[in-house]
């Protein structure tokens, strides 16, 4: 299932075993599967940007209302 959201605050992610990175705040792409929730994005120089998080710790955020799911 895709939908749309909005990052607000603080979000991160850790590339394999590097340190974490911090994601821009606007508009994400999320495709949420079973397990795990794959975000995209469009960094300020227009590269893209794409991770994927473990569905505990994107809901999480949602909790914490850092990622706002569109309605």
């Amino acid at each position: 299932m895709s939908l749309h959201a909005t990052i607000h605050q603080h979000v991160t992610y850790r590339p394999r075993e590097g340190a974490p990175i911090v994601m821009p705040p606007g508009p994400v792409e999320v495709d949420l599967s079973a397990d795990s929730a794959t975000l995209s994005w469009t960094e300020t120089n227009g590269a893209a940007g794409l991770t994927a998080m473990p569905l505990a710790e994107y809901n999480e955020y949602v909790r914490q209302k850092q990622i706002t799911p569109a309605k």
